[in-house]
């Protein structure tokens, strides 16, 4: 069964459905006492990294404070997963609990049957949780006033930077680039000074690399649309994408395979990284005794105060099931309560959606003090802008269409500013019109 075939089925039986978010909220059970099962969907699982093992981790916790609760979780890539849930839904295999990307946020909540918390939960008890989560992380999951997606795990862009290359490119590696002129410098030094790779941002990979391209265009003032209408390919949007295609040419952005970015960095090979504090451990291990590894805050077009979206998931619901939407729910909880993400930020290297527990000593206050490495990602929570999605059945030919471009006009050799326009022109006739 091809994609479209699949969209089609969707999208018939999400109409069909269409009332069970409202019958929801008077059906959830109030607490679960008989032993029930639900089936989780998560990439973390699929990984083998620490995010998988913390993930294993706080499961069996869970299952160890809920043990009429079982949890059947199935490790799908983040590349397949959202394929894979609708794929079941087509088959009948309603799922429980997904841990999916920000990037179909709205197609989940309009075709797909996501549950949205307000309709599933009784009010005074999802504000009692909820009201505990920092305002910034809980926007990240809400489409039309409602949270579709409970925020899970999430990071803004950190630049992690080789400060052995710095010096042996004669840069103060305490002073670390705070804008984008300063990173083409720094980058241009590295390369001819020590020849070795610059700067290189993970900015262009098909799924993982959105979030960081969306950070530097918004933090230039730019956006990827604007309603119904994409706008990636002018003004501001398209200014940032011509600056990098600018540090590409003369030498300060790097040419290196786009799959090969983190191993780049891992090697000491490349002077400076903008991603996801996620990889923040793994880089760790690689540079122990190897080179020293810093970190610091997104940098910013001049003067203009940077715009950090975020990277990472979201917590969906698909339950209709009165016991398995009790049980759905309490996972939720779970997840993001101040033991979890404990778990999550000291094992994984992501945000917490709770602030209130990096000075208590009982959770995250004393690893903060012993990682240093993690305040630059913490600064930035208060500038944290929503990583923009796109409306309508076709949401992701048109994000493919733009990164495409974005590549192009980045790497290739026409005029950026003419394969931006082509690419916007191509992306523009998949959206809604109305």
């Amino acid at each position: 069964m091809n994609r479209r075939s699949i969209l089609k089925q969707i999208t018939a039986l999400a109409a069909a459905t269409a009332f069970w978010p409202v019958a929801a909220h008077a059906e959830m059970a109030a607490s679960v006492d008989e032993p029930v099962t639900i089936t989780f969907y998560n990439y973390n699982l699929a990984a083998a990294n620490a995010g998988a093992d913390a993930t294993r981790e706080m499961i069996a916790e869970f299952e160890a404070q809920n043990p009429n609760i079982k949890v059947e979780a199935l490790p799908v890539v983040v590349s397949d997963i959202f394929t894979r849930i609708q794929a079941d839904i087509v088959a009948g295999q309603q799922p429980d609990v997904a841990q999916l990307p920000f990037r179909d946020l709205i197609y989940l909540a309009t075709d797909i049957g996501a549950n949205a918390l307000e309709d599933m939960v009784p009010e005074a008890e999802l504000k009692a949780h909820l009201s505990s989560l920092i305002p910034q992380g809980l926007e990240l999951g809400r489409y039309d006033g409602k949270t579709y997606g409970l925020a899970y795990t999430f990071s803004t862009p950190i630049l992690y930077y080789n400060a052995d290359l710095f010096r042996a490119a004669g840069l103060d590696p305490d002073k670390p680039p705070r804008t984008w002129d300063e990173v083409e410098a720094a980058g241009i030094a590295i390369s001819q000074k020590t020849g070795k790779h610059g700067f290189f941002p993970g900015a262009y990979g098909p799924v993982d690399g959105t979030f960081v391209y969306q950070a530097i265009i918004m933090s230039n003032g730019g956006n990827v649309r604007d309603g119904n209408r994409v706008t990636f390919g002018e003004g501001e949007a398209a200014e940032a994408v011509v600056k990098l295609r600018q540090m590409v040419d003369n030498g300060a952005h790097a040419r290196i395979d786009l799959g090969s970015h983190a191993d780049t960095m891992a090697s000491g090979n490349l002077g400076m990284f903008l991603y996801t504090s996620a990889l923040m451990a793994s880089l760790q291990k690689s540079a122990k005794d190897k080179f020293d590894l810093r970190v610091a805050a997104m940098p910013g077009f001049g003067d203009k105060p940077t715009k950090p979206t975020n990277s990472g998931s979201a917590l969906f619901t698909f339950s209709k099931d009165p016991v398995k939407q009790r049980a759905a729910y309490e996972l939720l909880k779970f997840l993001t309560s101040k033991y979890a993400y404990t778990v999550i930020t000291s094992k994984i290297g992501y945000l917490p959606l709770r602030t209130d527990i990096l000075d208590d000593p009982q959770y995250l206050g004393e690893w903060v003090k012993q990682n240093p490495m993690i305040q630059p990602n913490l600064e930035q929570l208060d500038r944290l802008t929503a990583n923009v999605a796109f409306p309508g059945p076709d949401y992701r030919q048109v994000e493919r269409i733009m990164m495409d471009g974005v590549r192009e006009a980045i790497f290739g050799k026409d005029d950026p500013l003419e394969v931006l326009a082509i690419a916007q022109e191509q992306a523009q006739a998949l959206m809604p019109q109305d």
